[in-house]
């Protein structure tokens, strides 16, 4: 069974040299208090390719779920008690897509997973990769072309396809929390031994080339490190 059917993909742009700090605050206040008002902390991540950028996921059973839960976390004590630790790191938190999987069966599947203590000095190796395709046309369309044409292969050369999403265009359910509301985005995750492996496999450039045409900016990249209790990791 997969997690979750409305996902926030979170991209923090921070002050030179306060991502460890933010970090080590996530994980030690904001993990299992969000899960105790029941949402799903899924991923946590260095951006490999920005020092100052922090990346997490965050999800929700259903839009309506979602304003409730945000409501409880954000006036309740913890948020109060360390929100300004937390946005001192902060230049910008408002880069946020919302996301629904393109089915029922293409979301994370995080079940099972055992996430690390709150004083964990785990090192997670190897690297998520995550991508992110502007559409030009009908995001439906484009799911159903990229799981007929290009899923099949990846699979062939062993490629796993962690989640796929669509933007969720549903209303944002809690304006305190802005997100990217004029976004159309298909969104897809996988796995990499290190940042390097992208580099070497050359069905990387066969991808991009086969998407070019149906999308309308160069596609977002994000190479991620799980933090030390991310669910989501390589």
């Amino acid at each position: 069974m997969t997690c979750c059917p409305v996902v926030e993909l979170r991209q923090y742009t921070l002050h030179p040299g306060m991502r460890d700090q933010l970090i080590e605050l996530f994980e030690r206040e904001f993990v299992e208090s969000q899960e105790e008002v029941g949402m799903r902390v899924i991923g946590t991540f260095r951006d490999l390719e920005n020092p100052d950028r922090f990346v997490w996921l965050r999800g929700f059973q259903d839009m309506t779920s979602r304003a409730a839960q945000l409501q409880r976390f954000y006036g309740g004590s913890i948020w109060k008690a360390h929100r300004d630790a937390a946005n001192i790191t902060m230049i910008d938190s408002d880069n946020v897509l919302l996301l629904r999987p393109i089915t029922t069966q293409s979301g994370f599947n995080v079940a099972g997973v055992a996430r690390a203590a709150r004083d964990s000095k785990q090192t997670n190796i190897g690297v998520i990769l995550a991508t992110i395709y502007h559409l030009s046309g009908d995001a439906e369309e484009f799911a159903k072309w990229f799981n007929q044409d290009v899923a099949p292969r990846l699979r062939e050369t062993d490629i796993p396809i962690l989640g796929a999403f669509v933007t969720e265009h549903h209303p944002n359910t809690f304006p305190a929390l802005p997100v990217r509301e004029d976004a159309n985005v298909f969104v897809w995750f996988t796995r990499l031994a290190d940042r390097a492996e992208y580099d070497r496999n050359p069905l990387g450039k066969e991808v991009s080339l086969k998407v070019s045409e149906r999308i309308k900016a160069n596609p977002e990249m994000l190479f991620l490190a799980p933090t030390a209790r991310s669910l989501l990791r390589a």
